[in-house]
């Protein structure tokens, strides 16, 4: 199962905000035995959000979009989405009753924030989701996200983020197995022994250099684990280990 991950935000772009949901979607995705096999950001910009989506939904099995789901008017993910899907954004009757009385909660539970603050929330827009889409609900997000035909659409804060991939969790899974090994050896010493075990056992082999008082590692992957785990045991032989 080949992923794609978009991350949606101009923050991100500017380096304001460090783009951590794309490597805790990586780690979980490729614990799943999935290949992610593209990332990008785009800014919040409906046109650029709808091209990228389209690319990617003829071109990967599935397509993970984060971020700009909220009811601000930078907020344009689910409109691009609509967008490159040719649908319009409507807003289901029982999404909106479900965040009406979640934000009547959140009023009873903060009278103080509610009280100082004018609070002007779009609840139409928490609520919208692309036509034809499956409204995706956690109780950590205001905004609902969605899931339509392979593209999941998911907040950019990252508790919330992921407490609704948790909800679809099981819907990504593959054959891609992993082995790592920790080495003190630097780069040049494993050269040689690397482009043998990817050779003789038909796996990709990555070495990733050590940085600061953490060694440096050698990842084996395929979509044999009989063989990820010869060439792993190969290696063993042949490399220092921690």
């Amino acid at each position: 199962m080949e992923v794609a991950l978009l991350t949606v935000g101009d923050e991100l772009l500017a380096g304001d905000t460090e783009n951590t949901n794309a490597s805790w979607l990586g780690r979980q995705l490729t614990a799943a035995g999935a290949s992610v096999t593209r990332v990008l950001t785009v800014p919040d910009d409906e046109a650029v959000i709808a091209d990228a989506v389209a690319r990617y939904h003829d071109a990967f099995d599935a397509v993970i979009v984060t971020g700009g789901i909220g009811g601000t008017p930078d907020d344009v993910t689910k409109a691009g989405v609509a967008q490159a899907f040719g649908r319009d954004l409507v807003v289901p009757e029982d999404v909106r009753a479900h965040l009406e009385a979640k934000a009547e909660q959140f009023a009873a539970d903060n009278p103080e924030m509610v009280d100082r603050y004018d609070m002007d929330l779009d609840l139409d827009a928490w609520a919208s989701i692309p036509a034809g889409s499956q409204a995706l609900l956690t109780d950590e997000s205001f905004a609902a996200g969605c899931v339509i035909d392979r593209v999941y659409v998911f907040p950019g804060i990252p508790e919330e983020l992921q407490a609704m991939y948790e909800t679809v969790a099981d819907e990504f899974d593959g054959d891609r197995t992993t082995k790592t090994m920790h080495t003190p050896a630097p780069e040049g010493a494993l050269v040689s022994h690397i482009t043998e075990a990817r050779e003789q056992f038909d796996v990709a082999v990555g070495s990733y250099p050590r940085k600061d008082d953490t060694p440096g590692r050698v990842k084996v992957t395929g979509d044999d684990p009989a063989a990820v785990a010869e060439a792993a045991a190969w290696l063993r032989e042949r490399i220092e280990t921690e």
